[in-house]
């Protein structure tokens, strides 16, 4: 139950025409589209469309695929310490991270926290978020209802949860993290065809957050009360997927 932090208020230039209609597509890209390459910071034998599910509980998402939105081909990598712990511990760093992750100091303490979920069962798997190859945001997706937060909200079977980080100041303030939470919560719904429903609980101060949270058609449900802060429950239902 890690704080997130998208720190994003204003939409991007043509986001309200794809809202209105044009959602996302869930649909591979070929060796030979561009956009459809492993990103250019993988090694080929790390191309994650085609490599083996990852051993998780989330339903394999090392082999999830990148995906189209109106900002790029994105794509959800499973996080490796030797690669990228340097990267997220500088993200981590930033002041306004700093403020609801509380993941701040030396890279040890990134560590810690990325190889408690990398030595677990998979129920948690963090992530890096690579937008046209380019390693832009931490994500952790995470099954709710294993999670510790299901004491404190009436849970459902796999139930799917999302943390965000936007990791770069540039990318803040433009809409990004509501455009990709939309993007990865309908990721979500499309592999994982048992989840009825993605879950958030960002500080109920963090306002970006929520704001975000909103645009990307997630509904406030409950404030709830959490160890160590007062989450905003964020839940984003595939019965409601076509209308919000």
């Amino acid at each position: 139950m890690q704080g997130e932090d998208t720190l994003d208020l204003h939409l991007p230039d043509g986001f309200l025409a794809w809202a209105e209609g044009e959602a996302p597509e869930f649909t591979r890209t070929t060796s030979g589209d561009r956009q459809g390459t492993a990103p250019h910071w993988l090694s080929p034998s790390e191309d994650t469309p085609s490599r083996p599910a990852f051993d998780d509980l989330l339903d394999g998402i090392a082999g999830w695929g990148p995906v189209r939105t109106p900002a790029g081909t994105f794509h959800l990598v499973p996080a490796r310490l030797e690669r990228d712990l340097r990267l997220i511990s500088r993200w981590m760093n930033d002041a306004a991270a700093a403020a609801f992750w509380e993941l701040s100091g030396p890279p040890s303490v990134t560590e810690d926290h990325i190889r408690a979920q990398l030595a677990a069962d998979g129920r948690s798997v963090p992530c890096v978020g690579v937008l046209d190859g380019r390693p832009m945001s931490y994500w952790e997706v995470y099954r709710a209802d294993l999670d510790p937060l299901a004491r404190f909200y009436p849970a459902r079977p796999h139930d799917t949860g999302l943390h965000l980080l936007l990791g770069e100041v540039p990318d803040r303030g433009r809409g990004l993290g509501g455009l990709l939470l939309r993007a990865v919560a309908d990721l979500v719904l499309a592999r994982r065809p048992s989840c009825a429903r993605v879950i958030a609980e960002p500080d109920i101060r963090n306002t970006p957050s929520i704001a975000a949270f909103l645009t990307a058609g997630f509904r406030f449900a409950a404030e709830v009360d959490l160890p160590g802060k007062t989450g905003a429950l964020m839940v984003r239902e595939r019965s409601l997927l076509h209308v919000l």
